[in-house]
């Protein structure tokens, strides 16, 4: 019998759930090796980091990432004529319907929620998850190591990732500061934007009539946006103590730890036998 041709990177459907920081890493780089892809979000998607998050496009139409753009689209039609193109199509579809709808070769579950939402083995002919709450072998075929640290990025093919540090990165000696939280339930009013230098009580936003001041000099890497209701202690900003501004429009060095686990996965896998698209 013939051996069948393996697929072309284009003829590779992958589908990734989530459109934030890290789930746009993994994008970035998929879509820059030519694969073909569909990014799912929520109606009011809650990360930080937007200038460099390819779901902005959920708010804004259309965004870019460091050359890479991507569109909202509304139909799962309009997903798939998208997908090959250069343009990333983002889909609102929160219980991720386009799976069955679309049949991807690849589903990366990119949530980052901690927890398994509902992504099975079942979803496609390989499935990856990003980080804790996950098991490779169980309900994935591949888990991707989200943890800074020695094995960041690593592939696992059999059991979980690290559990959930729940403490930030350090970063010249700040960790938590870093993370900055909404003192009221209520949307957040900017005061500054991303990519502003701020000294050290600096008025950043309000919520609810609460001030929200920068706890030390640094550069605004990341706040929510103005449409999300908040809940008291939510995460709502990002505030970097390096002041480098490049870094606020920039994928950060972990995502594309985390993106090149996911590539690897993907290489690596058995997905020559797999049915186009």
């Amino acid at each position: 019998m013939k051996r069948s041709e393996p697929l072309s990177l284009s003829q590779i459907l992958v589908l990734i759930k989530g459109a934030g920081d890290l789930a746009s890493g993994v994008a970035y780089r998929l879509k820059r090796s030519g694969f073909a892809l569909v990014m799912t979000e929520l109606p009011a998607p809650l990360f930080v980091r937007r200038t460099v998050c390819f779901g902005e496009a959920v708010y804004s139409g259309e965004t870019r990432v460091e050359g890479v753009v991507a569109r909202r689209v509304e139909s799962f039609e309009a997903a798939r004529q998208l997908a090959a193109t250069d343009v990333i199509p983002v889909l609102v579809d929160p219980p991720a319907a386009a799976i069955s709808a679309l049949r991807p070769a690849v589903v990366v579950d990119a949530i980052l929620a901690k927890v398994n939402t509902g992504t099975t083995r079942q979803d496609a002919p390989l499935v990856i998850a990003l980080g804790p709450g996950f098991s490779a072998g169980q309900d994935c075929h591949v888990v991707i190591e989200t943890n800074r640290g020695h094995n960041l990025g690593r592939v696992i093919d059999q059991g979980p990732a690290e559990p959930d540090t729940k403490t930030p990165g350090v970063v010249k000696g700040y960790a938590a500061d870093r993370v900055l939280r909404a003192p009221a339930a209520g949307r957040v009013i900017a005061a500054a934007r991303i990519g502003d230098p701020l000294t050290e009580g600096q008025l950043i936003a309000t919520v609810a009539g609460r001030e929200v001041r920068a706890p030390f000099a640094g550069v605004l890497r990341g706040l929510i946006h103005e449409a999300v209701e908040v809940s008291p202690g939510a995460k709502i900003g990002d505030l970097d103590p390096r002041g480098v501004i490049e870094h606020c429009f920039t994928i950060s060095d972990k995502s594309l730890a985390v993106a090149g686990g996911v590539l690897e996965a993907i290489l690596a896998s058995k997905l020559g036998q797999a049915r186009p698209a």
